[in-house]
């Protein structure tokens, strides 16, 4: 194969990018860069991004936003063989609230999300605008998208704690047709998702929730990684709490969905919230790294899902 620029089986040009010292055939240069070598190839539909997906090998990536894949191929933790450039596919970029719930498109960016002025998204589904604040800077939730970030599978990403939380439906296009996932499921661990290397996100589904939703999380600067995320749904009637779901991002390979069958009855107090942070913590085994020690996680959890019900009931 030549490894300058190439036509590739679809008709469209591929270029591959070689890595400091590496030429290509023929004794030509190609793009110096600091990842490993890699092709890079561009598709224009979805049918034509799984041709080339299923055509270039389990090795190749979609790139879609960039903003985690690239860094890590920088640092060279990531070497897929070649890249399948998705921004440029039509029709993937969307929020549609409907009868049945929210529909993002897979190449919505974080930043439409947190901007938009629909309102039957900031009614029923407040939580994704005001949970996007949350995303790194300004130029990343510019860039970044959302089926991106699924696909990341980052246990303490927003979206991912989200998805879980709502129980969200992850909608993948391989070669086979199209097949829906729920969250939960397709997260399978650290980076890990039940994607096939020939499937790719093509939507992401919000079935309707009752009760009203929150996120919040910590981290050591404004824009960093959290050390933990909280993401909650409460229901709450006449003083009472009807049903309530907890889901912790941080503290393990995926998002952590807490027990929460005792909340239901209970009044919704302070100290309802202070105990529901406790139990939390107690259900959670978080590892100790260079960001802080398991049991100050542990504590982190206690306090961010007292605060986060607290948010969500109003007080």
């Amino acid at each position: 194969m030549d490894r300058g620029l190439w036509r590739g089986g679809s008709g469209r040009a591929a270029l591959e990018f070689c890595g400091p010292g590496r030429a290509g055939a023929a004794g030509r240069m190609g793009v110096r860069v600091k990842p490993a070598s890699f092709a890079y190839h561009v598709a224009g539909s979805v049918p034509e991004a799984v041709a080339l997906l299923g055509g270039l090998g389990d090795e190749a990536k979609i790139l879609a936003g960039g903003l985690s894949l690239v860094p890590m191929m920088n640092f060279r933790l990531a070497r897929p063989s070649a890249l399948v450039d998705v921004t440029r596919i039509p029709g993937l970029s969307y929020l549609r609230a409907d009868s049945d719930g929210l529909h993002i498109g897979a190449l919505t960016t974080h930043r439409a999300i947190q901007t938009t002025t629909d309102p039957a998204v900031r009614r029923d589904f407040g939580v994704l605008p005001r949970a996007a604040r949350w995303i790194g800077h300004y130029p990343i939730r510019a860039r970044g998208t959302f089926g991106g970030s699924i696909a990341h599978a980052d246990p303490a990403s927003e979206w991912c704690l989200l998805a879980v939380l709502l129980g969200a439906q992850v909608v993948l296009q391989g070669p086979g047709g199209q097949r829906t996932v729920p969250a939960a499921e397709f997260l399978h661990g650290y980076y890990t998702t039940d994607a096939a290397p020939d499937e790719m996100i093509t939507e992401v589904w919000f079935p309707r929730m009752s009760g009203r939703a929150v996120l919040t999380e910590f981290a050591q600067r404004a824009g960093d990684f959290a050390i933990v995320a909280a993401a909650v749904r409460a229901d709450i009637a006449d003083g009472t709490v009807r049903s309530a779901d907890v889901v912790v991002g941080g503290v393990g390979p995926l998002p952590a969905r807490i027990g929460t069958a005792g909340l239901a009855g209970q009044p919704a107090v302070p100290e309802t919230w202070q105990a529901a942070g406790e139990l939390a913590a107690a259900q959670v085994d978080p590892s100790s790294d260079n960001h802080g020690s398991a049991e100050y996680r542990k504590k982190l959890t206690a306090t961010l899902v007292s605060r986060a019900l607290t948010q969500a009931a109003g007080e």
